[in-house]
């Protein structure tokens, strides 16, 4: 499948730098980068993953999950994940491209298709699938667009539909078509979900996430670990982690100051948790997320 994969790498290479940047294709974004040592923090957002060139691995129900070309991801719901970039095995950087999902066009799309009674709900919010020829010929005509920017108002919705037909005929189909339905246990989560992360510098009400959800305490806690591997307070707290993470790399506050900007009440608490999750105390985690970052730009 990689050498497939030669004419979409190509144009990732093109239109993409550095890091996670969109694209001029609505909900479009391309992905570079270098091998790194160890997991890092990332944030999976509703979408699907085709990974061109290299790996990675991604961590979530205590399992470790890696994909790479011959697989494409689905991620239901924002999942707050740590995961490892590969180079593939010449050395060439990873290269990626990922589509944020719209759960009304998929429930468009789904709708012209032949009906199919979904009862069971998702039993993970991220799984992984083989990738076809069918998907690679689909993938690169969006692609190709980039390439003529004119033509992305009147071609590109067309080339995303026939990108979600085809993945709604593929193995996740099922996945697929819960996250068109708002009133399924997926939906539900959903709204959980976003109602957590617009109100991540708060104090976690179970009972208001409930009432956002639609579902009791037994319910919500049920689903929610079923879907992110995490409770909802476990989710929140990986949201404030990251968010820190970031604060902190910006370079104009303190470990203090970040702390209570993210929501928590004390920054002795913030100082446990922070370690427990990266590894290393805010101040020593800086010094060595900046060094890091000097090596390679120097490489």
């Amino acid at each position: 499948m990689t050498g497939q994969l030669q004419p979409h790498i190509d144009i990732a290479l093109r239109h993409g730098r550095e890091g996670s940047h969109p694209t001029t294709i609505p909900r479009l974004e391309i992905g570079v980068g270098q091998a790194t040592e160890g997991t890092s923090p990332c944030l999976y957002r509703s979408m699907i993953c085709f990974i061109l060139q290299g790996a990675k691995h991604v961590a979530i129900h205590d399992n470790l999950l890696r994909y790479d070309p011959a697989q494409y991801l689905v991620s239901a719901l924002d999942l707050p994940l740590n995961g490892q970039i590969h180079d593939d095995e010449d050395g060439r950087p990873y290269v990626a491209v990922s589509l944020t999902l719209d759960p009304a066009l998929l429930a468009e799309i789904a709708a012209t298709m032949p009906a199919i009674r979904d009862t069971d709900t998702p039993g993970s919010g991220i799984t992984l699938n083989p990738m076809t020829q069918t998907l690679c010929d689909t993938l690169l005509r969006l692609l190709t667009l980039l390439d003529a920017p004119d033509d992305i108002p009147a071609l590109a919705p067309m080339a995303e539909r026939e990108l979600l037909y085809r993945l709604l005929q593929g193995p996740q189909g099922r996945l697929l078509r819960h996250i068109a339905r708002p009133e399924g246990a997926l939906g539900r989560i959903r709204r959980a979900v976003e109602w957590i992360r617009d109100h991540r510098d708060t104090r976690l009400r179970i009972d208001a996430l409930c009432d956002v959800a639609g579902m009791s305490r037994a319910s919500l806690h049920r689903h929610f670990v079923a879907l992110t591997g995490l409770s909802p307070i476990q989710y929140q707290k990986q949201l404030r982690l990251q968010e820190a993470r970031q604060l902190l790399l910006a370079g104009d506050r303190t470990a203090s100051d970040v702390a209570f900007a993210v929501g928590y009440e004390s920054s002795s608490q913030f100082s446990r948790e922070y370690l427990r999750q990266f590894g290393a105390p805010p101040v020593r985690d800086m010094r060595q997320l900046r060094h890091s970052i000097g090596s390679l730009a120097v490489n």
